[in-house]
């Protein structure tokens, strides 16, 4: 598709999204008031969009002020508040700001790189996104929910979260899209359907209301949609509705990804209750393409946005990174748990979880009592290289070994209970190479084939981790799914962070009743 905004030597040109689906109107926009007028009424509407609007808008500011900054940071000021809640619109403006000393042309040309750098980076962003579904999702081809207008209307071209759609499309890996209408004015009846038609992409256009109960009803294998700005610690505002989605999404298990831009993480607002959430006319609610629905001076709560925390967001993808939101929540989760239960104490032990290629586990030296998602490192899964995030844990290595071993195993617990710590120490002192236990009912938790006894392998607690790691890869097989290491605690794995966590509260269980008996 073309650009939907653009610049023509001397004003900024878009596509008018109030006239859409039934008339394709192109605006000319020659003046600062003309752009905040568009987006305030939504005929620029788009985080991204809007963001490049907005510096395009400062720079018609800089050419009409016969150079005078002040009004020209007046009228920045008025362009940057137009709509509250995206955070592109005032990092736009902002940055061609830095750029007024120099002139109006030097803010145009800032203006017109930002135009650029956006199709560049919808066009990495929509590649990255499908490979990050691709990776979440198993079923062939998918069936995708997505929620109010994430494409080229949205951006300078290409999309977000629906470009990483057009992108699976391309690959002949989508099934059908189910786009919610997004009320009160229909962004995804409207513009969304309107889209999918022009790529020729299957889809159905459901009520907002319905969104939910698809996913409930197992036709849905992913949610993809966009945002309006990211907090540091991974909550994302985007169109209200998505909340609502994202907590149907976590209940059944599917995926929830979340597609944007870099420029929508906004690190200086530490989580979502500090997002300033715009609230629109009543008349949005009250009345319907002119016609009035409810009765005069009826209240309203019409906010645009709404926060999905990050414990229900599976992911962030951005043109730069795959930012895990909800695995490393659930990694969080199950470390404080075990911590309390005093098989963590201080910053031992580690967790990770899988996903696709790449992996989440823990940071080197947290203590696992305030574990967070911002104390969870990126790695690929089979070779622990670092990826994104702070230094990993020391043991990276011995779960790349056991993730390369067993390419259906989901997540790795190693933890540090006291008795499996302590028959672990015992046999590395007699020289055991494994430990058998027999007859006890709680084998059965590991799946075995014959739960009367169990061998479970001994490793020594080399100073070198990496040792260990190759030893690990040399021995494990995939009969028994964990392992002890001398003086230092236990491993298992499992297809889910929960099926791990249980064997390790299993193994912990075998010791204590193996020290008992013997």
């Amino acid at each position: 598709m073309e650009r939907t905004l653009a610049w023509d030597g001397a004003a900024v040109v878009a596509v008018d999204q109030c006239a859409l689906p039934h008339e394709r109107t192109v605006l000319r926009l020659t003046t600062p008031d003309e752009v905040i007028d568009a987006i305030k009424r939504l005929a620029i509407r788009g985080a991204p969009a809007i963001g490049v609007a907005g510096a395009l808008a400062v720079a018609l500011s800089a050419q009409l002020s016969d150079d005078d900054e002040q009004a020209v940071r007046e009228d920045a000021e008025r362009i940057a508040n137009a709509r509250p809640t995206a955070v592109n619109l005032s990092w736009a403006v902002r940055r061609v700001l830095t750029k007024l000393p120099g002139g109006a042309r030097a803010v145009l040309d800032e203006a017109l790189a930002m135009l650029e750098e956006d199709e560049r980076t919808n066009r990495a962003m929509a590649a990255r996104a499908a490979d990050a579904v691709l990776g979440l999702t198993s079923r062939r081809p998918l069936r995708i929910l997505t929620h109010c207008n994430t494409g080229a209307l949205a951006t300078v071209a290409v999309g977000t979260a629906l470009g990483g759609i057009k992108e699976l499309a391309e690959r002949g890996l989508v099934e059908e899209v189910l786009a919610g209408e997004t009320r009160p004015l229909l962004q995804g009846a409207r513009l969304t359907a309107w889209e999918l038609t022009q790529a020729g992409i299957p889809f159905r256009l459901c009520v907002d209301s319905a969104g939910p109960a698809a996913i409930a009803a197992g036709l849905v294998d992913v949610v993809m949609v966009g945002a309006d700005r990211i907090t540091a610690n991974g909550d994302v505002a985007n169109k209200v509705g998505t909340y609502s989605l994202a907590v149907a999404a976590h209940r059944s298990g599917i995926p929830f990804v979340v597609v944007a831009p870099e420029s929508t993480v906004d690190e200086s607002i530490a989580d979502g209750s500090q997002i300033a959430i715009e609230q629109r006319h009543a008349d949005e609610v009250t009345a319907f393409h002119g016609h009035r629905v409810a009765l005069p001076e009826t209240p309203v709560f019409n906010p645009a946005f709404d926060v999905t925390p990050n414990d229900l967001v599976t992911a962030i993808v951005t043109e730069d990174r795959v930012w895990p939101q909800r695995p490393a929540g659930q990694l969080a989760e199950v470390a404080r748990g075990l911590y309390q239960r005093g098989w963590l104490d201080g910053t031992a032990g580690n967790l990770s979880v899988r996903i696709g290629d790449q992996a989440l586990i823990t940071a080197s030296g947290r203590s696992k009592g305030e574990l967070t998602n911002a104390d969870v490192v990126l790695v690929e899964a089979e070779t622990g290289a670092w990826i994104s995030g702070d230094k990993p844990s020391a043991e990276t290595s011995i779960h790349a070994a056991i993730y390369k071993a067993f390419p259906d195993c989901g997540a790795v617990v190693h933890a540090h209970p006291p008795y499996a710590t302590a028959v672990a120490a015992r046999a590395m002192a007699a020289g055991q190479d494994s430990v058998r236990f027999t007859d006890f009912e709680i084998i059965k938790g590991f799946g075995v084939a014959d739960p009367s006894s169990l061998d479970v392998p001994v490793f020594t607690n080399w100073s070198d981790v990496p040792r260990i790691a190759a030893e690990v890869g040399e021995r494990v097989n995939g009969s028994v799914p964990v392992l002890l290491i001398g003086h230092h605690g236990v491993t298992a794995w499992g297809p889910t962070l929960e099926v791990a966590r249980n064997r390790v509260e299993c193994i912990e269980a075998l010791c204590r009743l193996h020290l008992l008996t013997n």
